[in-house]
């Protein structure tokens, strides 16, 4: 197979691709453990995670689950494929996503998502951009999601990205003094940032 691009653990195939293209690809085995994702037809092929963004993605995961459980909200999942509706030819596989349970319901769970999030939750890694990571933002919010977190290890802190008037995003830093909030998405739900960073940088 030919690519076009490599960055990081990241590498870009020429050919444009729709989403059932994508599928058929995650059928094969020299793409097990690997996420694909597609912007405009162009293929992303994700590498394994490292340890810290592993860590990281368990925590959120297991705190939003609790929570959304305990108050029957939605379903957390994580990795899987969201594509918005009526574009085959962008699919995203946020690290964390939570999914109100009205929402969910409307889905088959035996193949990718046609719908965004109602919550999407990037992890940087360390071959990622904060502008890539925003361009997945800005297509999650324009396609359906309501919040999305971006989670940087290196500044120990999160970008809280929302829609805004007039604007590409409404971003928000939240550092690891701070806490995240549901909001409306996950009404009452509040997660301390010294909580989720297992390593907090001396000063």
């Amino acid at each position: 197979m030919n690519w076009g691009a490599r960055c990081g653990d990241m590498a870009i195939q020429e050919t444009v691709l729709d989403v059932d293209a994508v599928w058929d690809l995650s059928r094969q085995p020299e793409y097990d453990n690997k996420r694909l994702v597609l912007i405009d037809g162009e293929l992303i092929v994700m590498s394994p995670v490292k340890q810290m963004h592993g860590l990281l993605a368990v925590r959120l995961s297991a705190c939003l689950l609790l929570y959304a459980d305990e108050h029957g909200l939605g379903e957390v999942t994580t990795e899987v494929g969201h594509y918005p509706p009526g574009d085959r030819r962008t699919l995203l596989a946020p690290d964390v996503a939570f999914t109100t349970q009205a929402r969910i319901n409307q889905t088959a769970q035996d193949e990718f998502v046609p719908l965004m999030p109602d919550l999407a939750v990037e992890i940087a890694s360390p071959g990622d951009s904060l502008a890539q990571l925003r361009r997945k933002a800005a297509i999650y919010l324009d396609n359906g999601a309501r919040l999305v977190w971006i989670v940087l290890p290196d500044q120990q802190g999160v970008d809280v990205c929302r829609s805004a008037v007039g604007a590409r995003l409404d971003i928000e830093f939240v550092g690891s003094d701070g806490a995240l909030s549901g909001e409306e998405v996950l009404p009452g739900f509040a997660l301390e940032l010294s909580e989720l960073f297992p390593n907090p940088r001396s000063s």
